[in-house]
C-alpha cells in the first residue's frame, strides 16, 4: 500500500492532482468534523441529464484518489436545489399545461407531471438517485427543501442576516446598476401563495433574524430567515451551503467559473474556509450547443445505456474534463473501444501507468479483464453487412472467428453485440449511403475478389490485411483512397474497420459474395 500511495502522490492523473490539493488543506491538522466532504449539486428544474452523472462520476474519481493518499474518512453529498422556484415549464415533460399555474413555486411544491411522485422536485430527485444507485455511487442525498425546513441551515441563515451588508457588498459588485436597486440575498416564500418572491427587503433585522418586505400586492410581511420561510438567491446559497456543511471540494461547469470569487467570498464572510474547486468544460450537442436540462438536447443517461455500458460512459467522463467535448451518439462506439483497449493494457502496466489509466479511476483496485474479442466498431460493421436485426445473427460470425467465445463465457461481449445491433438499426442503417466504384476501384475490387476466392492461407487479421494492402498498394496513391473506396462501396460508410480483421470475422467467402453484389450494382 505504501508503494501505491507513493506513486499516487506523484501521479499526474487529474484526480490525483485534485486529491493532493484537498489533502493540503489538512497538512497541519485533520478536519474537526472528522471527515473530508466532497459535494456535488443538482438543479432539478429538468430531468437529470448526462452532465449531472459526469459531475458525480468525476467527483467520485477525486474522492477515490484522495482515499489512496490519505487515511482521513470521506463523504460525498449530492445536494438538490429543489427549493428553487420553477422559472419556466420544461419542454421535455408530459402534461406541460398543468404546470403553468405553478411558476415561481418551489419545485417540491409543483405537481409531478409524470404522476408518480408527490411533486416535480421529488420526481426529478428520484430520477437522479435511481441513476446514481444504478452506477453504484456512494453518496448522501440532501434536499434543499429539507435542509432549509428542518433547521440544519438555521445557524448560517442567522449569520447571513447578521453579516447581510458584507454579503451584499460582494453581490452588488457583480450586478448591473438597475438590478442593484432591488436585489437582496434573501428570497421570501410567500406565506399565502407559496411563491418564491424576488422583492427588495425593507429591513433585515440581524438581532431578531427576520426580514421585512412588501409582496407583489403591496402588503407588508415580516418573516424569520429560519425554518424554510426564506431561501437564499442561488449565488449566495452556493457559498452559504459550503459554510454550513464544511465542504472541502466541489466541481462545477465553466459557466459557473466567473462566480467562483463570489462563492468563496460569501463562504469566508460567514467564517468558513472556501473549498477547493475544479472547473470542467461543458458538453456540447451535435450542433455545438451547450447541453441543457430543460431542452433535453444531447444524449441522456438512459440513451447512452441503450447503446453501451455504463463503464464506457465513465471512461468518456474521465477523458480531458477541461476540454469542451461533443456529447452525441456518434461518440459512443469510440468510447467503448477505447475503454476496452485500456482494460487490455492494464495488466501489463507498472503502478505509475496503472494510476494514469482511466480504468483504475473507474474501477479502483478491481479492474476487470476485457472479453471483447471483437471491437465494438467491428461489430457495427458486421451488423451493417449482415443487416442484423437480432444478436444471434452476429454470434454466428463471432463463433467461427473465436470458437471459445459464447454469450455464457463472454457476457460483456454478448451485451456489446446487443448494443451494436441496436446502434446499427437506429443510427448506421438510416445513414448508409453506398456509391458505385469508378473504373480504377472496380478493377481493384475484382482483383481483391479473385485473390480472396483463391485464398488458402490462415484466416487471421494480419494475413488478410496483407492481401488487401497488396491489392491497393500498386493501384492507389495515397493508399487511404483504396480503403475509403472499400468502405463507401461495400459498407456504405465513409470510414470503417481494419479491413483484414473485417474479412476474418465476416468470412472470406462472404466477403467475395459482398464484392460480387457491390459490383453487380445491388447496393448503389
Amino acid at each position: 500500500m505504501s508503494d501505491l500511495r507513493d506513486a499516487a502522490l506523484e501521479s499526474k492523473a487529474w484526480p490525483f492532482e485534485e486529491a493532493r490539493r484537498v489533502l493540503k488543506r489538512y497538512e497541519k491538522a485533520p478536519p474537526e468534523k472528522g471527515y473530508v466532504l466532497f459535494e456535488t449539486g443538482y438543479g432539478p428544474s429538468g430531468l437529470p441529464h448526462i452532465g449531472t452523472f459526469g459531475e458525480v462520476a468525476r467527483t467520485t474519481m477525486v474522492r477515490r484518489a484522495f482515499e489512496i493518499i490519505s487515511d482521513i474518512p470521506t463523504k460525498l453529498i449530492c445536494f438538490s436545489d429543489d427549493l428553487d422556484g420553477m422559472r419556466k415549464v420544461p419542454g421535455n415533460v408530459p402534461n406541460p399545461e398543468m404546470l403553468q399555474d405553478y411558476l415561481q413555486k418551489p419545485l417540491t411544491s409543483v405537481p409531478d407531471p409524470f404522476g408518480t411522485h408527490d411533486s416535480f422536485g421529488d420526481h426529478n430527485n428520484a430520477m437522479l438517485r435511481r441513476f446514481l444507485d444504478t452506477f453504484g455511487f456512494e453518496y448522501d442525498f440532501i434536499s434543499s427543501t429539507e435542509f432549509y425546513g428542518s433547521g440544519q441551515f438555521d445557524d448560517v441563515l442567522r449569520r447571513c442576516a447578521e453579516r447581510y451588508d458584507d454579503i451584499m457588498k460582494i453581490m452588488l459588485k457583480s450586478l448591473r446598476e438597475e438590478r442593484q436597486q432591488t436585489y437582496s440575498i434573501f428570497l421570501p416564500i410567500h406565506p399565502e401563495t407559496g411563491r418564491v418572491l424576488y422583492v427588495p427587503m425593507k429591513e433585515v433585522n440581524a438581532q431578531d433574524g427576520t426580514v421585512t418586505f412588501d409582496d407583489e400586492e403591496g402588503r407588508e410581511w415580516t418573516l424569520p430567515v429560519t425554518g424554510g420561510n426564506v431561501k437564499l438567491q442561488w449565488k449566495p446559497d452556493f457559498g452559504a451551503r459550503w459554510a454550513a456543511l464544511g465542504v472541502d471540494f466541489e466541481m462545477y461547469g465553466k459557466d459557473h467559473s466567473t462566480n467562483t470569487p463570489i462563492y468563496d467570498g460569501i463562504c469566508r464572510v460567514l467564517g468558513e474556509k472556501a473549498p477547493e474547486h475544479f472547473v470542467y468544460e461543458l458538453f456540447l450537442d451535435e450542433n455545438g450547443q451547450k447541453i441543457s436540462k430543460s431542452s433535453g438536447n444531447g444524449v441522456s443517461i438512459d440513451e447512452w445505456l441503450t447503446y453501451a455500458s455504463s463503464e464506457s460512459l465513465s471512461y468518456f467522463m474521465f477523458q480531458k474534463p477541461k476540454t469542451a467535448k461533443r456529447l452525441f451518439f456518434d461518440v459512443i462506439p469510440k468510447a467503448v473501444d477505447e475503454y476496452h483497449q485500456q482494460l487490455r493494457a492494464y495488466p501489463g502496466q507498472e503502478t505509475a501507468q496503472r494510476l494514469a489509466n482511466p480504468v483504475f479511476h473507474i474501477h479502483g483496485h478491481n479492474v476487470p479483464p476485457s472479453n471483447m474479442v471483437v471491437p465494438f466498431g467491428m461489430l457495427l460493421n458486421l451488423a451493417s453487412v449482415s443487416a442484423a436485426e437480432e444478436k444471434d445473427q452476429l454470434w454466428g460470425f463471432i463463433r467461427r472467428y473465436a470458437p471459445d467465445a459464447s454469450p455464457e463465457t463472454h457476457p460483456d461481449l454478448d451485451a456489446a453485440v446487443g448494443f451494436a445491433v441496436r446502434y446499427y438499426n437506429d443510427f448506421v442503417k438510416p445513414a448508409k449511403v453506398y456509391r458505385a466504384p469508378d473504373e480504377q476501384e472496380r478493377e481493384a475490387l475484382l482483383a481483391l475478389r479473385d485473390q480472396l476466392a483463391a485464398y488458402d492461407g490462415p484466416v487471421d487479421d494480419e494475413a488478410l490485411q496483407s492481401v488487401v494492402y497488396a491489392v491497393g498498394r500498386d493501384r492507389f496513391d495515397p493508399l487511404r483512397a483504396w480503403f475509403k473506396a472499400l468502405y463507401e462501396v461495400l459498407l456504405g460508410a465513409s470510414q470503417g474497420p481494419r479491413f483484414g480483421g473485417f474479412i476474418a470475422l465476416y468470412g472470406v467467402e462472404e466477403t467475395v459474395s459482398l464484392i460480387d453484389r457491390a459490383l453487380a450494382g445491388e447496393f448503389a
